[in-house]
């Protein structure tokens, strides 16, 4: 069922469709990339199609784990700041990433699932911010860059 088959009343479930099909569509991007070319760099920065599933992830767990849940960066193992999170290791594959990916995902469904909209969460180094405020972040996020990600996925399947 896509996003815009949900009823227009349920905000919450609204919400959670959108965030899930961009989830799905920027591990999409990665479907049939060798492992050379999903961490290709096509673009001045450090951005590639590997990296852009990398830094989503980071940015889940950003959102969900130490805004939503309270637990620091440091605490949770991540790096501190978005830049870092686009870099890969050596030990980096699609299937790493792609799994690390699905946990974060399922951690933040958990660590939301009883949540209302209006909860204020108060983990994230700006403020307190809303539950709502927080999927609509994500989703601007998952947004952005799956159209990164599409656009390098085009670059490499076509040049």
């Amino acid at each position: 069922m896509g996003s815009f088959d949900v009823p227009l009343d349920d905000e919450r479930t609204q919400l959670d469709a959108f965030v899930e099909e961009y989830r799905g569509a920027i591990e999409a991007t990665l479907d049939s990339l060798t492992e050379e070319q999903a961490r290709s760099r096509l673009v001045p920065s450090a951005t590639t199609p590997l990296g852009l599933l990398k830094h989503v992830t980071w940015m889940q767990r950003v959102w969900f784990e130490e805004c939503v849940g309270g637990t620091t960066r440091r605490e949770l193992g991540l790096v501190q700041g978005p830049d870092d999170s686009f870099r890969l290791s050596d030990d980096d594959t699609i299937a790493s990433v792609t799994a690390a990916h699905r946990q974060a995902c399922a951690t933040a469904r958990a660590a939301v699932a009883d949540l209302p909209l209006d909860t204020v969460v108060t983990g994230h180094r700006s403020g307190p911010r809303t539950l709502r405020w927080v999927y609509l972040q994500v989703l601007r996020e998952l947004a952005h860059h799956c159209g990164h990600a599409d656009i390098l996925r085009e670059q490499l399947l076509t040049g």
